[in-house]
């Protein structure tokens, strides 16, 4: 069974890690999937990768700094005028710039927070009202267990994180009536390129945090993005889905 035959769905931060996982799992599931990325040599590969497993379905993506209300509304304008409809959305664009709080410029927060947090508000703000007219639609914020523990050297990116789940929150109580979900899924650590990163005895310290042993896959967050995009999540808004192995129980 397709859980989203004939839905329309919208990745930003779609061209490598979660929110690549997240476009090919969709794809499988009868989406038709556009990604918003900034990389357009990335992106020409996902949509060769996805024409490739689903012929039948249509793909399409937009090179787009998703931190900038004009271009996000200028993108979406064709974007729409290609799919008709944007069913369900996925904000998953993120960045890093650490460091100590009193060694951080005001560019590194300001940048993180943009891409990070300003960006669910662009893509929602945009989106909102033809989902309210369309009386459906899933909004799905891919936000980290850092914006719910917090993580020293990380105050900008544990600020816009913690941000999204508040928007979250929000925006689900404004919404709900109008038949739409909007729910945020909490990634552990997960291997990506921001992990691959991390020196080895970083990692064998988080392995010591994480009661399942183990660093999770793109796969993990794939496949609880796709229950909160199907049906199978009707009854769900305004909720956290912690995806961690264990680490933050609470």
């Amino acid at each position: 069974m397709q859980l989203l035959k004939g839905k329309k769905a919208l990745i930003t931060g779609g061209t490598a890690g979660i929110g690549r996982e997240i476009a090919f799992k969709f794809a499988e599931e009868g989406a038709d999937v556009a990604i918003f990325g900034t990389s357009e040599e990335r992106a020409a590969q996902v949509l060769v990768d996805l024409k490739a497993l689903r012929p039948d379905q249509q793909f399409i993506s937009f090179v787009v700094d998703v931190s900038n209300k004009v271009a996000v509304e200028k993108a979406l304008e064709g974007l729409i005028s290609s799919f008709g409809q944007i069913d369900v959305l996925v904000n998953n664009a993120g960045i890093t710039r650490d460091g100590l709080l009193m060694r951080m410029t005001e560019e590194d927060w300001d940048l993180v927070i943009d891409v990070n947090l300003k960006s669910v508000y662009n893509l929602c703000q945009c989106l909102i009202r033809p989902m309210i007219k369309a009386k459906a639609g899933k909004i799905i914020n891919i936000s980290s267990v850092v914006g719910q523990m917090g993580n020293a050297g990380q105050t900008n990116y544990a600020a816009s994180k913690a941000g999204m789940i508040g928007f979250t929150k929000a925006l689900a109580q404004e919404v709900a009536t109008r038949g739409i979900g909007v729910n945020c899924i909490a990634p552990g650590f997960i291997i990506t390129r921001m992990t691959d990163a991390l020196t080895d005895s970083q990692k064998e310290g988080l392995l010591k945090k994480i009661p399942m042993g183990r660093l999770g896959k793109a796969q993990d967050i794939a496949n609880v993005a796709l229950f909160l995009a199907s049906s199978l999540s009707d009854y769900m808004t305004g909720q956290v889905l912690t995806v961690d192995g264990g680490m933050v129980m609470a």
